[in-house]
């Protein structure tokens, strides 16, 4: 009989034979016995967690070293920070979150947790997060509305507003807990990283959030004004005002002139297309008295550094302050430069900038210095097989800033700008005007570079 428990003699049924409750009773005590318990699930986790966070701690501090020695981190500390949380750890999103933890710590804007499965924990999923339709910035001891468009201007809030409370929370206090709640599950190479990412795209909630918030207008008026998340993006923009009607020359540049007539670029990208849309806008200019190169909101890229700042060094010459690097190109431009920066000019975009200071070629004013995110990465494999970590080892152009290189410092500038709220308010970006000052009294005693040496000639 196929199945010698049950009887199909008993009245054309299935009755269980005699025998079959203690047979019954011992098949599923053994199933039970075999079945991985909670306790025991959990445990193996933990273990597994407890693997891969001691060998990341381990090689992180044999790969990173002379980046954790830069920025100071005492690794010690930070070890038992992190495996004291281990108890923390109840399942696998638990384990990321952890990971995401330690790379915290160790202060790399590009470090990742790259995970077998590709998903991402809820605490740092942004799908379906959208922007208030403003940007903030900290002007001396304020933070101001920087920019406002969709919701917020919709809700009455304005540029140059004074931002006093969100929710009736001073605004102050309010941007401490949201910087530390970044911080706690994602890298800042430097603090003002972290500030520039709170106050723009760190702003960011789930949409049909209303933000209460407190400001002061201009006039010293008092308004209170609820924001409804609604579609807009967070991406910042670079320049706070700029000037009427750029044109793109790609993907890369948007070009055009001041209202005094100055050349500008709003370099957005640094990728390797980036040569032909430089020759594209030089061409368009033409010779200018001054040209003002805006990398606040560079993303980053990749491209040939000689070449692009050899449209900056006229016909037949060579920069020779510290490397060598000769003019090429269809155009180029060989008058002053001022170099214009904040901490939302990352990477690619951060050696690009920092060349015109550290070759002698531009002056760099900014609202800070750049991100300090640009660097030599690796990937380190986990032991459990189911994460890996992205991370920096070592800083690009390590001779710059006194060979202390830009990973964990950024471009410093000559000079620090804050937005004037005045300015905002009436639609001007204080920086392209300061930077349009510079141009017409140049300060030669930071510029090692003299246009008239090189044999540029000044438009009349």
């Amino acid at each position: 009989m196929l199945f010698p428990y049950f009887d199909r003699t008993r009245g054309g049924g299935c009755a269980p034979r005699r025998g079959w409750s203690a047979f019954a009773f011992v098949l599923v005590t053994l199933i039970v016995l075999a079945s991985p318990r909670p306790a025991n699930a959990q445990k193996d986790l933990r273990k597994t967690c407890d693997r891969d966070v001691r060998f990341a701690l381990d090689a992180l501090e044999e790969k990173c070293a002379g980046l954790i020695k830069l920025k100071k981190i005492d690794w010690k500390k930070v070890r038992k920070r992190i495996l004291k949380r281990m108890k923390e750890v109840k399942s696998i999103d638990d384990h990321h979150v952890l990971l995401l933890g330690v790379l915290a710590e160790l202060r790399d804007g590009h470090a990742r947790v790259k995970r077998d499965d590709g998903k991402i924990p809820e605490v740092i999923d942004a799908s379906g997060v959208v922007g208030p339709g403003m940007f903030w910035c900290d002007a001396g001891k304020k933070v101001v509305v920087r920019n406002a468009w969709g919701a917020a201007r919709s809700a009455g809030l304005k540029p140059g507003m004074q931002v006093i409370s969100v929710g009736g929370t001073p605004v102050k206090k309010w941007l401490e807990q949201r910087e530390a709640d970044l911080r706690a599950v994602r890298s800042f190479s430097t603090p003002h990283h972290a500030r520039f990412h709170a106050l723009q795209r760190g702003l960011v909630a789930p949409k049909g959030t209303r933000m209460k918030i407190k400001a002061r207008s201009m006039k010293g008026k008092m308004k209170t004004a609820t924001v409804v998340y609604g579609r807009d993006h967070a991406v910042p923009f670079g320049p706070a005002v700029p000037p009427e009607g750029l044109t793109w020359a790609g993907k890369n540049i948007a070009y055009g002139k001041t209202a005094r007539g100055y050349g500008y670029l709003h370099v957005r990208r640094s990728r390797p297309e980036i040569l032909a849309e430089v020759d594209t806008a030089l061409a368009a200019i033409g010779n200018v008295k001054g040209m003002i190169l805006d990398y606040r909101g560079n993303s980053g890229g990749r491209f040939d550094h000689n070449a692009y700042l050899g449209r900056f060094v006229p016909e037949g010459k060579k920069l020779t302050f510290v490397s060598k690097i000769a003019g090429v190109g269809p155009t180029r431009y060989g008058g002053p430069v001022v170099v214009i920066i904040n901490a939302t000019c990352v990477s690619a975009g951060e050696t690009g900038s920092g060349m015109f200071k550290e070759e002698g070629r531009g002056y760099v004013i900014g609202e800070s210095p750049t991100a300090g995110m640009s660097s030599q990465k690796t990937t380190i494999e986990l032991p459990s097989g189911r994460f890996s970590l992205y991370v920096s080892t070592r800083s690009n152009k390590a001779w710059y800033n006194a060979k202390r290189g830009l990973e964990g410092v950024g471009v410093i500038p000559h000079e620090t700008v804050d937005l004037d709220p005045a300015d905002l308010a009436t639609g001007r970006d204080t920086l392209i005007l300061r930077a349009e000052v510079l141009l017409k009294k140049f300060p030669r005693g930071k510029v090692p570079y003299r246009p008239k040496q090189f044999g540029w000639r000044e438009p009349k």
